[in-house]
């Protein structure tokens, strides 16, 4: 997934940051709402980690703004207020799950990959396609009973496909899923990473159309 952290404590912005990008996902990081709303107008995002006190302002606002605009992009608040009040207050917002900090990274590794199971509509984490077995918790694959090892880029191509079977996807879209701002784009990177994934997981999985992407060949 493309995640958005806004969170403005260098300290636990860059452990959050290490963990989710640890896990296999995409990570851009803003401290301020207004770089998250520059973010946002430009790239779409599978998820936002979303503290509430940032510097330019709080939380709540933002989320209620997005929620009313139609924005459905699941939402995890991080945050120190911990009352009940605020709790509540988070969620009839629009926020999917509310942690309080300090939290332990596993768990927040666990709730973003439950929120993303809801969202893609898939609450099994097992996914037959073919001779492949996906176990998308465990994040692993195994082809005919034995396991196939893909490297986190590989998995977080494979898990775009996943998302959305049968769905042609061009180039720029998965190179949103691949790279953060921060990176350099090499301009044959995902034919290479294609190629790899058709290696490991057979050569009839990935569909190529011709001058417009890439898609999950359908069982």
């Amino acid at each position: 997934m493309r995640v958005l952290l806004v969170e403005d404590d260098g300290g636990l912005g860059a452990a959050v940051r290490d963990q989710i990008a640890a896990d296999g996902h995409v990570v851009d990081w803003a401290r301020r709402l207004d770089l998250a709303e520059d973010y946002l107008r430009t790239t779409g995002y599978d998820l936002i980690l979303l503290d509430l006190m940032l510097p330019d302002g709080r939380g709540i606002p933002f989320l209620r703004a997005r929620r009313g605009g139609g924005d459905v992009t699941p939402v995890i608040i991080l945050t120190a207020l911990d009352q009940i009040s605020d709790r509540i207050e988070g969620l009839d917002a629009g926020a999917d799950d509310y942690l309080v900090k300090p939290f332990d990274l596993s768990e927040l590794s666990a709730r973003v990959k439950a929120v993303a199971r809801r969202y893609t509509g898939n609450p099994n984490p097992l996914v037959t396609i073919g001779e492949l077995q996906v176990d998308l918790a465990a994040r692993s694959v195994t082809r005919n009973g034995k396991p196939v090892p893909l490297t986190a880029r590989e998995w977080v191509l494979f898990e775009a496909f996943l998302q959305h079977p049968g769905m042609l996807l061009s180039k720029p879209q998965l190179e949103e899923r691949l790279y953060s701002f921060d990176d350099e784009i090499e301009s044959n990177a995902i034919e290479v990473y294609v190629s790899r994934l058709r290696r490991k997981l057979g050569h009839d999985v990935i569909e190529t159309v011709r001058g417009m992407g890439y898609r999950l060949r359908q069982s």
